[in-house]
């Protein structure tokens, strides 16, 4: 054999060492690649969008109130849905006509703005406490969205992780689509007893 087919066994084996010692694990314990299916969190995020989730911190911190994240449906783990998180364990999410309150462990209120969510004309109520390890999560187009309002709180062990990154299309590639601040848009007030 000669020395330049040498040379390139070598590199090929190299390369394969690296994929196995790095790509596979940053791809299986790290992040991983997620293809938008359908129109629950137009606009949002659109049918085909191509992003990035973090599985990695999911892992050490809990999830919170506006991230966007992906997980497996409870009723059939093999499908992956994509929705917003509301309401946080020990919280009591109501929906007036598509007004969302949440009441805190401590008593206090939290009326939700949601500038992102899809206008409807919403006549449902619906109230529910969750437990520990509980979240629940909406999509951005209500009226086209199978969420929590239909099959109930989420368990957190079914979460896969955050939304980080928005590769394509280009034109709306970026860093933490989707993100929102709930603190900053909506009001908070003590609980008349």
């Amino acid at each position: 054999m000669s020395d330049s087919w040498k040379g390139l066994l070598k590199d090929l084996f190299t390369l394969a060492l690296l994929i196995i010692v790095v790509v596979i694990p940053i791809r299986l314990f790290v992040i991983s690649p997620f293809v938008v299916d359908g129109e629950s969190m137009h606009p949002t995020f659109e049918n085909l969008d191509y992003l990035v989730v973090d599985e990695f911190l999911y892992r050490f911190k809990a999830p919170a109130r506006g991230e966007v994240v992906v997980f497996r449906y409870p009723a059939n783990p093999s499908i992956f849905y994509i929705k917003r998180i509301v309401g946080l364990p020990g919280e009591t999410i109501s929906i007036d006509r598509g007004t969302i309150t949440i009441t805190k462990p401590d008593n206090t209120r939290l009326l939700l703005t949601e500038p992102y969510v899809v206008a409807e004309d919403a006549t449902y109520t619906n109230k529910v406490t969750l437990a520990a390890g509980e979240y629940y999560v909406l999509g951005d187009n209500r009226p086209n969205s199978s969420d929590s309002r239909a099959w109930g709180p989420l368990p957190r062990k079914d979460i896969i992780g955050r939304v980080d990154l928005r590769l394509l299309p280009i034109t709306r590639f970026g860093f933490f689509p989707g993100a929102v601040n709930y603190f900053d848009t909506g009001t908070t007030t003590a609980l008349a007893l």
